[in-house]
């Protein structure tokens, strides 16, 4: 497992200057590479207001929201929220049809067969089949919100670990999810989850081999180096049932069949931002403040002395970690990477770290040509797409209490 995994389930580029240079370790003579232009194309983003719900005045108590922990669109245009309590987790599901009107609401607190003790996570199929994870696993939620069975984790590999969550489009009961430097299809037709690697990312450096360690004195010793600027893996399913990602620092989006096989690379000749000492220094503070943040909320009840004290150490050794990081020498371009209902995908660019507004948002067509560019401050990246150019924003009123805005997008960008 890889250390920063760890870290989630225990207390919760070199840069080339071609683009040829940006395809990582990828094998790239049976795929088309498609080089966009250099200057962007301003969108308009004036989207049409389909309804809002939520904030301190709603009108009706079930649109009342505490913390959104997941949001999610089905095939008929019904949007799916999974509310709760903070770091608490999710408390239930509500269901609003495509006009915003109150469907159901289902999933309550507890230990039992539907019922959520630290729900974080939520998939929503095209049929309005839900998956909900949980502390414990996964819940199974029909198309009415009745409960059908949970799904477990094998091999030890906590709920918690789990990150960016995406349903398949492909109806079948399958969700895709990043582990590490790889992208996993994971069927959650069965009781217990069954898991297939469909992309490996080009890795930056070297990771971590070798079994997840037992001794928790190795496990001190595998804590590492902490990086700075370091590209992510960024991915979302594809209606085709295919993976769009992206893995390095340059502007480098791939393609995949449903094999996970690379089909196109679209690309724009946009330079990554230099890191500069003050970045350096700005992320190490940010990333110290995280930690001590963490450590402020990790530890839930009365642990045995024992265990308090390993959580403590390991805490210590990060820390020491992120004290002493290193750094990329460049910002990765894309922030951000989602592909809508219809298969058009929005790639968000960064800006200088820490600054408030978004980043300018690309439309490109899967066939490799450019629709256009949102200009950075203009729109934050949707939270879910839909069908029928649904998209839902996320955001919080004067109160922070959540507020959800769901628009309809014209037909070029869909």
């Amino acid at each position: 497992m890889h250390p920063n995994a760890r870290i989630r389930a225990i207390v919760g580029l070199r840069v080339a200057t071609t683009f040829a240079g940006f395809l990582g370790a990828t094998d790239v003579g049976a795929q088309e590479v498609v080089s966009l232009p250099a200057e962007d194309l301003r969108l308009p983003a004036d989207f049409e207001l389909v309804y809002r719900i939520g904030s301190a005045d709603a009108a009706a108590r079930w649109e009342e929201f505490f913390t959104i922990q997941g949001v999610g669109f089905d095939n008929a245009g019904s949007l799916y929220l999974l509310d709760g309590a903070g770091n608490g987790g999710g408390r239930r599901v509500v269901v609003v049809d495509a006009s915003g009107h109150h469907v159901r609401t289902f999933g309550r607190p507890g230990q039992g067969p539907g019922e959520f003790q630290r729900a974080m996570q939520l998939v929503v199929w095209e049929d309005g089949r839900t998956l909900v994870g949980d502390l414990t696993g996964y819940h199974v939620f029909g198309p009415g919100g009745e409960y059908e069975r949970m799904v477990r984790e094998t091999g030890g590999f906590g709920v918690v670990t789990r990150a960016d969550l995406r349903p398949e489009r492909t109806g079948s009961q399958t969700v895709l999810v990043r582990d590490d430097r790889a992208v996993l299809r994971v069927n959650m037709s069965l009781d217990e989850v069954q898991r297939q690697v469909l992309v490996e990312a080009w890795a930056p450096r070297a990771s971590v081999d070798g079994p997840f360690a037992v001794d928790f004195e190795e496990m001190l010793d595998e804590v590492g180096t902490e990086w700075g600027f370091e590209p992510e893996v960024l991915f979302d399913a594809l209606p085709t049932g295919g993976v769009v990602f992206s893995d390095s620092s340059a502007y480098a989006v791939k393609l995949t069949d449903a094999s996970g096989s690379i089909s196109r690379i679209l690309g724009r000749p946009i330079r990554p931002l230099p890191v500069t000492e003050r970045m350096k220094r700005e992320e190490r503070e940010r990333r110290l403040e995280e930690e001590k943040n963490r450590q402020a909320t990790a530890i839930e009840g009365d642990p045995p002395p024992q265990v308090l004290s390993m959580i403590n150490r390991y805490m210590e050794a990060h820390r020491a970690a992120v004290e002493n990081m290193q750094f990329y020498s460049s910002v990765p371009v894309v922030a951000a990477l989602r592909a809508t209902w219809e298969g058009n995908l929005w790639v968000e660019r960064s800006m200088e770290p820490g600054a408030s507004e978004p980043g300018a948002i690309d439309v490109l067509a899967p066939d490799g040509r450019y629709i256009g560019t949102f200009p950075a401050g203009r729109l934050a990246m949707p939270d879910a797409f839909g069908p029928d150019g649904l998209v839902a924003f996320l955001g919080t009123d004067e109160l922070g209490v959540p507020v959800i805005t769901v628009r309809r997008l014209p037909q070029n960008v869909r």
